[in-house]
Order: structure tokens, then C-alpha cells, then sequence
């Protein structure tokens, strides 16, 4: 069912859109450098090209975490997504539509597809009691008091009336979908892991709610609201105009859809090629030509998560180094749809490696050299020596036609890192030569006019190949390569990227004669401190996080940055022992349990983890250690400690675990949220008097497992002699969930 028909002077290209739990970190910055550097290209290759990005701002989450925040869940939404979109454009980000799921074009888009669905058939009444996990938004098989099995949270009962959307109808047209377009989705172990899932089989789907009120309310039935993923996918037609009466709008997406690329993280492909394309298929309309799924962004070889402390604003690495060396970096040491590590140190060595003492040093050599020995214009020499030459030029013309032969399809398969492996060939050949002829020296053998006459030919050819670097270079570093057209005289390369100046990029575009622009720097090299520089920028964003957080801007309040994209509810397959759900079934099945696909940074909520009874939270350096040398608690700092989350719990549910002595199972409640927490008492405390009591927690230590659970907190009590732990309390009323400052 996808669109046949070529359109190829016209690319559509979008970013998953993200979710407004918290304020953008380097997870999502990836995703949308990465889009608008294939836009930037495309653009630049004369094709019309549409960019969109954006922010998904409905679900019970968002709903839950306003209130907690002291605000409505619009002014909630407003807030984070405004940090979005003010980040993209201090990246300078070339997006031509940001949609937010809370404008009223995107509302009516979505009430139309949901309209249609159902007056297709696709769509029936039915109702569900069973377990939900609100941090996803999923739902999870499992009695009262399951964990959810992605993010180790306690799920929350919940029985209420559903619309649902007929999947199970569509598991063999997918396979046969598949198998018709095998280019639909990427990498190889995406499309495997997809395939896997529809084999397994596939159930009908929950697609609204009414438990909550923060969402999109369902055409004709406003008790319901649509649920959160079906919401949010239509945005990617809702931005072009789907849903709307408006001539051009309606012109624009008849333009632009099918999109050319979905580009989006590996957790949410099931997302995105499994229900997407079926509800377009439902709903009668041209299903997305392909869906890229990036890796996820690790740091120091642990995956971004707000519970680790290892987050990485964009912000940061702009400010020290600029937005060009992240771009470079990501795209050039990251292969597209693999994990990639990123850590200050590889950042600042591929910075001063590659561009300040490659491409910037040999820019600024020639461009110098230029100015000083040819008053700054490109000198006259035998045309011979740019087209056919001698051994050494024609070595570099030839290395410069190869390079834009093999860039582009490499870039435009999206294997950046190779396509700029190529490139930094072509510059470190282009230094060599220079550096073999060394035109600066004149030897004695040597006449003036032989002199003239090398370096004139040297640095024409040189400065030619710094034309073609720079132009393959653009959509990655778009500043240095603006200011390098700029010293070469050229102009503005965004005015040359509109003339699409690489459709017809060749070898001699550089005419003798050209006056060139000032010398500038590029890339200064990056000093010892800049790695410190960073992590200094990040302890002080985190600082300031955890006080904004203390002030009721709080874990899910856009205090401190969360997940890469959506962890929406991804409904699971059916088991293969589990029978499957009828195409219009006598009694409408429960929502599929939903497999929650983490995101490039972890859960956005507090996840924490190590049971324990002891009055010593956990900071980087443990208040309770003892200096050898002197005998006393060894001192932490305001900052160290800032890091330490305490907030007020409930005891919902005690009970011993079987088998251990110790250790009892404790549910909690924050009030924007459930937990379960393993706490080393059962020899001090009897279960059933705990149930009801205020406590205290540690609410962002890393998830740990004990006797196969989960625990995600630590009670905090004081140590009496002799061992006997006493949990800290409450004289006063104390609210669910606040912050201990």
C-alpha cells in the first residue's frame, strides 16, 4: 500500500516527536541533528524538501505530573515544549514545522482519523479491568501489585470502558507489506525484531481512555479520550494537514505524503511499523516509505538516564565547542542505527583531531597563504594542472571526483560515519599534498618565476579541494563551512545550497581570479580544559535541576532532562500458546500487555533501586564512610548532597518474601506515582503495622534486583546501637511526594 509513484523533486523527513515529561537532553538532539542534516543536503541537492519535528504533550503522566508541578496540564506542556523548540534553534536547526499535539489542527486531524477508523469498522466499543502502568502509559498482564516489567514500577489497577482498533485483522497484510517493500524498515535488526513480533501474533488494541481527561476527546463520545500513540503518530499527517478544509493544507499533504523517512529510536520501531502502518492501511491512506531506527546514545558506555546521573545536555558541548563539533562528532562516530558512546574525552580528540587540526588548520594554511603571496586572489595557472596535471595534482583531482561519487549514496543511505570517513581522506590527502610541495619554502635551486608559478599552482588546487570538502561537508557543519565559502569567496553557501549547489558539484567550480574573503578561525583548538569546562556546565545544570526540583518542579515537571522519545504503551504480541483475538470478537479482549520500549535515556520518573534499612543515603561518596587516617566522617559537599532525591512515601502494601529472612516487599505510594522497594527489616518491623505509615525515601537510586524483584528506593532510618534500624517519620501532615530540602 505504500505510494508508487516517484515525486523524487519532493522528500519528506520527520523526527519522532518528543515527549514533554522533561526538557531536551543530547538523546533527542541526536535524533533531530541527524534529520536536519539529511534536509540540509536534500536541499541542497535541488529537491523540495519538508522537515518536521515537534512535541507529544497528552497522556495520564503529563495529566499527573502538571499537578504535582502546581500548574494545568497546558501551561505544562507550554513550558517544556518551549525549551524544545528553543534549544533546536540554538542549534540552528533548519525544521520548516514544529507541531505540538495540543494545537487544534492536529486535534481535528486526529478526531478525523479516529472518525474514519471507525466508520471503516475498524474500531468497537469494549471494556478492560486489569493492570496499567502509568509511568509508560501500558498496560501489563498480572494480578494487583505487578511490577511493570520494563520499568519496575508498581502498576495501578484500573477497570474502565475502551474503544478498541481491530490489529488482529491485519497480521497478514503486514507480513505481506514486509516482504512487498523490504526497504519499509531499518536496520536489518529492526526489521527482524518486527517481523518476529507480527509472527508472534497479533491483538486489538486499546486506542482510547476515559480514566483521565488530558488527551484528544474521541468524535461523538467525549467521555473518551484517544489513548496517547495513536494521538501521537498522526501527527506526522495531522502537520501537513490532514483533517483540514483549507485549500493549501490539503494541497501540502496531497505534496508530501507518504513521507520518505520516519526517523526514530530503536525502542519505538514496533511503534511505528507495526501500528502505524496499520492504522493507515484501516484508515485508506498511502503508508510512509521507509522507518530508520537510530541507536541509542550511551555515555561512558551506560545508556543516558536521568537515575544515573549520566545525562549530557547539547547545550553544554554548543557553549564549549559549538554546535558544529557535536554534529560532526555524532554523525561521524556513531554508525547510523548502532549504539554509540559519547563521552567528553572521545568528543574533544575527534574535535582537535579532525577538525581543528585537519579540516580547519588546512583551511586556514591555504587561505593565508592566498592572502599573502596572491593578495588574496586565487592565482592563474596552466589549466592543465587542475584537470589533467602533473602526478600529485591529478592524484587529488581524481581522489576529489572519487570522494563526491562515493559521498553521496553513502550519505544518502544514511551511513554518515563512512560518507565522512571518505571525505577527511580527501582533506588529509589534500594536507599532504600541500605539505609535500610546502610552497611557503623556496629553494635555492629554484628561480622566482619557477616559485610563483608552484605556489600558484599549489594553492589553486588545494583551495579547489577545500571548495569540494566544503560543500560535501555543509549539511554536517553548515557554520564552518559558511564561513569557509565565505574565505573563499563565494558568498553565502546558504544562498548556494537553495540553487542546489550540489546537484552538479565537479572538480574546477574555483575560477582564477576569485577574491577571497578574510582569513578567519574555524575551530580553535580545544585546550586541556575543556573536558572540565563541560562537566562543570553539566554538575551545575544538575544542581540546579535538583533545586528546581525541590521547589516543586519535580521529577516529571521539565526540572531535569528524561527520555529520548514517547515510552507510550506498545502493546505486546500474543504469546504463542495464547489464543488470538477474533476480527470482531463476542466479547472485546482486554488491551494487549503492553512491552514498554525504553527510550534512549531511561524511564523519565524517578526509578530508583538498592533495599536497605540505614539512615545514610546514597551520594557519590556515602555520608557514613569513615577517613581511616583520621577517624572522622569523611565530609561531602552542598552539591554532592543536592544529588541525594529524599521524598515523602506511604506504605501501601508489606509483606515478607519468601525465603529470606531480612528482606520485606514494600508498596508505596509518592502521590504521582507507585513503587516497589525491598527494605532489610522484616526482623525489626512486623508487616501489617507498617501499612499506612510515612516514610522517607531515596528516590533516585539505579533499580536493583534482590530474590528476582525489583526494589526502586531506599527507606531512609537511623542505625541504633546494636543494629536495630528505626524508619524516619512525620509529626506533622506531610503531602505525598514532597521534597525533603
Amino acid at each position: 500500500m505504500t505510494d508508487s509513484s516517484s515525486k523524487s523533486n519532493r522528500f519528506y523527513l520527520t523526527t519522532p516527536i518528543y515527549y514533554v515529561n522533561a526538557r531536551p537532553h543530547l538523546g533527542h538532539a541526536y535524533s533531530t541533528i541527524v534529520c536536519d542534516a539529511i534536509a540540509r543536503r536534500k536541499r541542497a541537492l535541488g529537491i523540495e524538501t519538508w522537515f518536521l519535528t515537534g512535541t507529544d504533550e497528552h497522556g495520564q503522566k503529563i495529566e499527573r505530573s502538571a499537578k504535582a508541578a502546581g500548574c494545568t496540564p497546558q501551561e505544562f506542556a507550554t513550558k517544556v515544549a518551549g525549551e524544545f523548540r528553543g534549544l533546536w534553534d540554538r542549534l540552528g536547526l533548519t525544521y520548516d514545522d514544529f507541531i505540538r499535539t495540543t494545537e487544534e489542527r492536529h486535534k481535528r486531524g486526529v478526531q478525523k482519523l479516529f472518525a474514519t477508523l471507525r466508520d471503516k469498522g475498524y474500531i468497537y466499543k469494549g471494556s478492560y479491568t486489569g493492570q496499567y502502568c502509568v509511568s509508560d502509559e501500558a498496560y501489563v498482564d498480572g494480578p494487583p501489585g505487578t511490577p511493570c516489567p520494563d520499568c519496575g514500577r508498581i502498576t495501578e489497577t484500573v477497570s474502565e470502558e475502551n474503544y478498541f482498533f481491530k490489529l488482529s485483522a491485519f497480521e497478514r497484510k503486514l507480513l505481506e507489506f514486509y516482504e512487498a517493500n523490504p526497504g519499509f524498515m531499518g536496520p536489518e535488526s529492526t526489521r527482524r525484531e518486527v517481523i518476529s513480533f507480527v509472527r508472534g501474533g497479533l491483538k486489538d488494541l486499546s486506542v482510547s481512555r476515559t480514566g483521565f481527561s488530558w488527551g484528544i476527546p474521541v468524535p461523538d463520545d467525549e467521555k473518551h479520550v484517544v489513548y496517547v500513540w495513536l494521538d501521537a503518530l498522526a501527527n506526522y499527517i495531522t502537520a501537513l494537514g490532514y483533517g483540514s478544509d483549507d485549500p493549501k493544507d490539503i494541497a501540502r499533504f496531497e505534496k508530501f505524503w507518504p513521507a520518505d523517512i520516519h526517523l526514530i529510536g530503536k525502542e519505538i520501531s514496533r511503534f511505528h511499523c507495526v501500528y502505524w502502518p496499520a492504522f493507515l492501511m484501516a484508515a485508506g491512506i498511502a503508508t510512509p516509505r521507509s522507518v530508520r531506527a537510530n541507536g541509542w546514545l550511551l555515555f561512558d558506555q551506560g545508556k543516558m538516564s536521568k537515575s544515573r546521573g549520566n545525562i549530557v545536555r547539547a547545550e553544554t558541548v554548543d557553549e564549549v565547542l559549538g554546535a558544529d563539533a557535536l554534529r560532526y562528532f555524532l554523525l561521524r562516530e556513531i554508525p547510523f542505527g548502532q549504539d554509540g558512546n559519547f563521552s567528553f574525552d572521545a568528543l574533544v580528540q575527534r574535535y582537535n583531531g579532525d577538525l581543528a587540526n585537519g579540516y580547519g588548520n588546512l583551511v586556514s594554511r591555504v587561505v593565508n597563504m592566498v592572502h599573502k603571496y596572491f593578495g588574496g586572489v586565487v592565482p592563474v595557472c596552466d589549466v592543465q594542472y587542475l584537470t589533467v596535471g602533473t602526478e600529485k595534482e591529478g592524484a587529488i583531482w581524481n581522489r576529489a571526483e572519487f570522494t563526491i561519487s562515493q559521498f553521496g549514496p553513502l550519505f544518502d543511505d544514511l551511513n554518515f560515519s563512512e560518507a565522512l570517513k571518505s571525505l577527511w581522506l580527501l582533506v588529509a590527502q589534500t594536507d599532504s599534498y600541500l605539505t609535500a610541495y610546502a610552497p611557503w619554502k623556496k629553494p635555492a635551486e629554484r628561480s622566482d618565476a619557477e616559485h610563483a608559478a608552484l605556489q600558484a599552482r599549489v594553492l589553486a588546487t588545494a583551495a579547489e579541494a577545500i571548495r569540494v570538502i566544503t560543500a560535501l561537508a555543509y549539511p554536517v557543519v553548515p557554520d564552518a563551512a559558511a564561513k569557509v565559502w565565505r574565505q573563499l569567496g563565494l558568498g553565502e553557501i546558504a544562498d548556494a545550497a537553495k540553487r542546489g549547489f550540489l546537484k552538479d558539484l565537479a572538480w574546477g567550480g574555483l575560477k582564477a581570479g576569485t577574491k577571497f574573503g578574510e582569513p578567519a578561525p574555524l575551530f580553535p583548538r580545544a585546550e586541556k580544559d575543556a573536558m572540565e569546562r563541560m562537566q562543570s556546565l553539566e554538575d551545575e545544570n544538575n544542581r540546579t535541576a535538583v533545586e528546581a526540583a525541590s521547589d516543586g518542579n519535580g521529577e516529571d515537571g521539565g526540572a531535569a532532562p528524561a527520555v529520548a522519545q514517547r515510552q507510550e504503551a506498545v502493546a505486546a504480541p500474543a504469546k504463542a500458546a495464547e489464543p488470538k483475538a477474533p476480527a470482531v470478537p463476542a466479547k472485546p479482549p482486554a488491551p494487549v500487555a503492553a512491552k514498554v520500549q525504553t527510550a534512549p535515556a531511561v524511564p523519565a520518573a524517578p526509578a530508583a533501586g538498592s533495599a536497605a534499612a540505614s539512615a545514610q543515603p546514597a551520594a557519590p561518596q556515602a555520608a557514613a564512610e569513615v577517613t581511616a587516617a583520621a577517624g572522622q566522617a569523611l565530609q561531602i559537599s552542598i552539591d554532592e548532597f543536592a544529588k541525594v532525591e529524599l521524598r515523602v512515601a506511604q506504605i501501601l502494601v508489606a509483606e515478607r518474601v519468601p525465603k529470606a529472612d531480612k528482606l520485606l516487599r514494600l508498596e508505596v505510594d509518592l502521590g504521582y506515582e507507585k513503587r516497589q522497594i525491598l527494605a532489610g527489616i522484616a526482623q525489626h518491623y512486623e508487616p501489617e503495622k507498617l501499612i499506612g505509615r510515612k516514610i522517607v525515601i531515596v528516590a533516585n537510586l539505579a533499580p536493583r534486583k534482590m530474590r528476582g524483584l525489583e526494589s526502586n528506593g531506599m527507606l531512609l532510618a537511623a542505625s541504633l546501637e546494636g543494629g536495630a534500624p528505626v524508619l524516619a517519620g512525620f509529626l506533622e501532615e506531610v503531602p505525598l511526594g514532597a521534597r525533603l530540602k
